[in-house]
C-alpha cells in the first residue's frame, strides 16, 4: 500500500518528536543546533517540535534547547541550567517583583533563579534582604544601601543555597514582612512543592516567617505536582505569573494575581 505524501510527513514528524524525547530524556539536556544536526532539519523546525512537545508535556524548553521533565520534577535542576529556562518571562516576573519592593522592606529571597534575576534588578535602596542563596548575595554585595543577611547551612552545591537546621533555624529568628518564593509546581489544590525535601523545608520556613507572600511562577509551572509539597495555596498572598494562556486557571480563583 502506497503512502500518501501527507501521511508520510506526518509520520517522519512523529517519529521525529519520538526521538527527540528519547535523547532529551537520556541526556538531560540538549540543544536546538544539536538536534538540527541530527534530523538534518531547520533550527526553526526543532524550535516549533520543542514548542509543541512542551505543549504535550513530554519535555521543558530552556534557552537555546530542552531539559527532561524527569529532570525538572524530581530532581534539582543545577543552578547554570535553570538560569537560562524561560528567561524572558523570569526576568518579566523579577521586574514585576521589584515593584512590590518599598524602601524600608524587609525580605525573603530563595535561591530560585528568579530570585537572583530579581535581585540584579532591586535598586540600591535602604531594604533588608535575607537570602539562602549564594548568587544573591553576591548580586547584591555591591548595592551599599541594602543589608544582605545569609543564612549559612550546608551548601547544596547545585543550587548554590544554603539548606539544612542551621539555615531553617537561622530563619525562625526573623520576622519579614514580604517573602518571594518560587517553586517547581504550582497546583490548585495541591499547593506549592519542590523536587527535593531540604528545599521544600528551607522554602515552607520562609513562608511561615513573612507577613505577606508573593509566589513568583512561569507558566510552565501551572497544574502540575513535585515531589515535595511546601505549603498549601491558603497562606499565598500574592502570585506573580507571565500571560500565557495556562494562567488563565489561576483568573478563576480567589488568589491575587499579578501578571506581567
Amino acid at each position: 500500500m502506497k503512502l500518501g505524501r501527507g501521511r508520510l510527513k506526518l509520520m517522519l514528524v512523529a517519529e521525529r518528536h519520538q526521538k527527540i524525547i528519547e535523547l532529551v530524556n537520556e541526556r538531560k539536556s540538549v540543544r536546538v543546533s544539536e538536534l538540527s544536526n541530527i534530523f538534518s532539519v531547520t533550527e526553526e523546525t526543532i524550535r516549533r517540535d520543542l514548542e509543541k512537545l512542551e505543549k504535550e508535556n513530554k519535555l521543558q524548553r530552556s534557552h537555546g534547547g530542552a531539559i527532561s521533565i524527569t529532570t525538572t520534577n524530581h530532581m534539582e535542576v543545577p543552578y547554570f541550567e535553570r538560569e537560562v529556562i524561560n528567561v524572558k518571562e523570569k526576568q518579566e516576573i523579577a521586574l514585576k517583583a521589584v515593584n512590590e519592593v518599598e524602601e524600608g522592606d524587609k525580605i525573603i529571597l530563595d535561591a530560585s533563579s528568579t530570585a537572583w534575576y530579581m535581585a540584579k534588578t532591586l535598586p540600591n535602596i535602604p531594604i533588608t534582604v535575607v537570602t539562602n542563596s549564594i548568587k544573591v548575595a553576591m548580586e547584591l554585595s555591591n548595592k551599599q544601601q541594602i543589608t544582605v543577611i545569609s543564612t549559612g547551612g550546608t551548601l547544596h552545591s547545585k543550587s548554590l543555597s544554603f539548606v539544612g537546621p542551621l539555615a531553617e533555624s537561622s530563619l525562625e529568628k526573623y520576622h519579614m514582612n514580604k517573602a518571594f518564593i518560587s517553586c517547581k509546581a504550582f497546583h490548585l489544590e495541591y499547593g506549592i512543592s519542590e523536587s527535593n525535601e531540604p528545599q521544600a523545608r528551607m522554602k515552607k520556613k520562609m513562608i511561615e516567617g513573612a507577613e505577606e507572600v508573593y509566589i513568583m511562577i512561569d507558566h510552565s509551572k501551572i497544574g502540575k505536582r513535585a515531589f515535595a509539597h511546601i505549603h498549601t495555596i491558603d497562606r499565598i498572598d500574592h502570585i506573580i505569573t507571565d500571560g500565557h494562556p495556562n494562567t488563565k486557571e489561576l483568573e478563576d480563583s480567589s488568589l491575587h494575581l499579578i501578571k506581567v
